[in-house]
């Protein structure tokens, strides 16, 4: 049965997930639980099952065994439709290319909550619109969106998302060809939504800064789970990442801050 924090509404459990692909084992044995309205922040390196894992939760790969619980359900056994009305992927391939406008990528964010050949209503117009201002690209609606920048791409993919208005936003590495500017504000925007969210980053300074939690991943397994403060030590980082650094809270925020240490400075 499903934890009972996450029968809420927007509550994400995984249960003993694995994935095998041939005689590889991408993903081994994850569990854990996202609390409704919570941000999870899945690091590790390269090759540690990050992607992997997140393509079960949005249900393009099934895995091998165990169970993704979305508010109670196995999302593997519920309608694609049931799924897409409460859960919006962002992912690293760019969406696509459709032929489509950027208004017209947004708009599709709509589509699981229409019938077939439906239009947009008053509501979904309002909803499109906002999410293009919200991602700073109301001022490329017209555009096609094949003819955008790797950036200009990303964010339009997150509006599409916003405009779906789901319960869980799954994101893998969403600050991909951002500015600084724009990686702040895709995360920041994601962060005040009050959704629940699971979200792949390298940036370990971005995820404590906006996660609730941290689970830390190598080799397809969970190595570390709990708040950042307790997950980002020199010690993980070595174990993890085969690097050299200092952890120390930022004297102003309080949140923890990764510092490699390169060259002459590795001990």
């Amino acid at each position: 049965m499903a934890d009972a924090q996450a029968v809420l509404m927007g509550g994400l459990a995984v249960q003993e997930v694995s994935v095998r692909i041939g005689d590889r084992d991408l993903v081994r044995a994850v569990t854990f639980d996202v609390a409704p309205g919570e941000v999870l922040g899945l690091a590790g390196p390269n090759g540690a099952g990050k992607s992997t894992l997140l393509r079960t939760l949005y249900r393009v790969r099934r895995p091998t065994s165990g169970q993704v619980l979305l508010d109670g359900h196995d999302v593997w056994r519920m309608p694609g439709r049931w799924l897409a009305r409460r859960l919006a992927a962002v992912l690293q391939e760019g969406g696509g290319d459709f032929g489509l406008s950027v208004h017209d990528m947004v708009a599709m964010g709509r589509t699981p909550h229409k019938r077939a050949f439906d239009g947009d209503a008053p509501a979904d117009r309002a909803i499109i619109a906002e999410a293009l201002e919200r991602l700073d690209v109301a001022d490329l609606a017209h555009a096609p969106f094949d003819r955008l920048s790797g950036g200009e791409k990303q964010r339009v993919m997150i509006a599409r998302a916003l405009a779906q208005r789901p319960e869980v936003m799954v994101l893998d590495e969403p600050t991909n060809h951002l500015d600084l500017r724009h990686q702040l504000d895709a995360l920041r925007l994601v962060r005040g939504l009050g959704i629940t969210a699971v979200i792949a980053l390298h940036d370990l300074n971005l995820a404590a800064a906006f996660c609730d939690r941290l689970c830390v991943m190598d080799g397809g397994a969970v190595v570390a789970l709990g708040p950042p403060g307790e997950v980002l030590t020199p010690r993980m980082l070595r174990e993890v990442y085969r690097v050299e650094a200092e952890v120390e809270a930022h004297p102003r925020t309080g949140v923890p801050q990764v510092t490699l240490l390169t060259g002459e400075d590795v001990p």
